[in-house]
């Protein structure tokens, strides 16, 4: 790979502006009253790391820790819960006014139940689960299509939300048509996706307002720790993006603008998987061959079509990471007493790595005044240590 970041300069001067009122549209505190409901609902922890920053020459480095989100290990329950909420109350045509009158969880689960509705959906790992953890809380039963090159404790975890796995040869990708096939085909099943498709972008983008959650928490927290200053960089993954938009429609939102002014939006991905930043190099969506990675939540060629014209407007850098840079900072996050999986550990491989570029530490406006925000979006988990 010729370079390990593509630098997006236009993207400085981007403001998100929410589409009000439509479809899909939902406050960030009207998703966050949802969450609060839900069992074993819990705000994440915002470490600083003040020696990282110091060394970086940073003022605040602080990590969003997303390793045990309502007893799962990863975010990807913010979105979950909120997208099968939605896609289950339409599936019902029930759409309700989350403000007024919002249906509860059990009272949900019991009109799905008499439709005899179920859940579909695929993944890579963290976000079958959680899928699977919201069809339990309201009784559906789930199938989960994965991709062979699952390891078989991670099918485990998923089986052990008490749905059923489903094992379809080739990449994630390739599971796509082989579900939405079976939703069509078996009444009663709703589709439940994170990436946005050709016909299919609604339900994408519940997973994406789903993720509000916990940068509302994390804007709250930061001045508590900064002495009442607000982020002027955050680090995110990005897979197939959904998390990546939604950081992006945060930090560039038109009021978290007025009030907090510009803040700069990083994305990584792993170098087996780079979509992003060919997208960015080449001007459009382009797919790529992926390989194996540690970081296999982030194994996707392909971005969400909901997510790329946000992405390719409101990211100022695309940053790649090997896997050894990844597994170091695993290592080094347990250092400081935040326990990492690969993938949410990259971020601090991508602000090394953006940090020790001067040209790219420059057009960032990385220095003494920065406040940096790494989302950490999953727990440790086993993997193969790479040589």
């Amino acid at each position: 790979m010729a370079s390990f970041i593509h630098l997006n300069p236009a993207a400085r001067d981007y403001t998100y502006n929410s589409p009000s009122g439509a479809e899909g549209a939902t406050d960030e505190s009207d998703v966050l009253a949802f969450h609060q409901t839900l069992p074993s609902y819990n705000e994440t922890t915002l470490h600083t790391l003040p020696a990282l920053a110091a060394s970086l020459g940073l003022s605040h480095v602080l990590v969003k820790d997303e390793s045990d989100r309502f007893g799962l290990p990863a975010f990807k329950i913010l979105g979950a819960s909120w997208a099968v909420y939605r896609a289950v109350l339409s599936a019902l045509d029930a759409n309700n006014d989350q403000k007024k009158n919002p249906m509860t969880v059990a009272n949900l689960g019991a009109a799905a139940r008499d439709r005899g509705l179920s859940i579909v959906t695929s993944t890579e790992g963290n976000c079958g689960r959680a899928v699977a953890r919201m069809a339990q809380y309201l009784g559906l039963p789930a199938r989960v299509f994965v991709p062979a090159y699952m390891s078989e404790g991670t099918r485990q975890k998923i089986r052990g939300e008490g749905t059923e796995v489903l094992i379809v040869e080739g990449s994630y990708e390739d599971t796509i048509p082989v579900i939405r096939r079976e939703a069509a085909e078996r009444e009663g099943s709703v589709l439940v996706l994170d990436v946005g498709l050709e016909g299919y972008e609604v339900v994408p983008k519940y997973f994406v307002e789903g993720y509000s959650s916990m940068l509302a928490e994390s804007e709250k927290q930061v001045p508590k720790l900064t002495g009442g200053k607000a982020a002027t960089h955050a680090i995110v993954p990005c897979g197939a993006g959904s998390i990546a938009q939604a950081v992006v429609q945060h930090y560039k939102g038109a009021q978290r603008q007025k009030q907090h002014g510009n803040a700069t939006v990083i994305a990584v991905e792993a170098t087996t998987a780079a979509c992003l930043k060919v997208s960015l190099e080449t001007g459009e969506a382009t797919d790529v061959l992926t390989a194996d990675t540690i970081m296999n939540g982030m194994n996707c060629g392909t971005l969400s079509t909901l997510a790329w014209p946000v992405l390719s407007r409101g990211v100022e850098a695309s940053v790649v990471v090997t896997d050894q840079e990844s597994h170091a900072a695993v290592e080094e996050m347990k250092g400081s007493g935040i326990m990492a999986g690969p993938c949410g550990a990259a971020t601090l491989a991508a602000l090394r790595r953006v940090c020790a570029d001067p040209h790219a530490r420059s057009l960032l406006a990385l220095g003494p005044e920065s406040i940096v925000v790494i989302y950490c979006t999953e727990g440790s988990r086993d993997y193969h240590i790479p040589s």
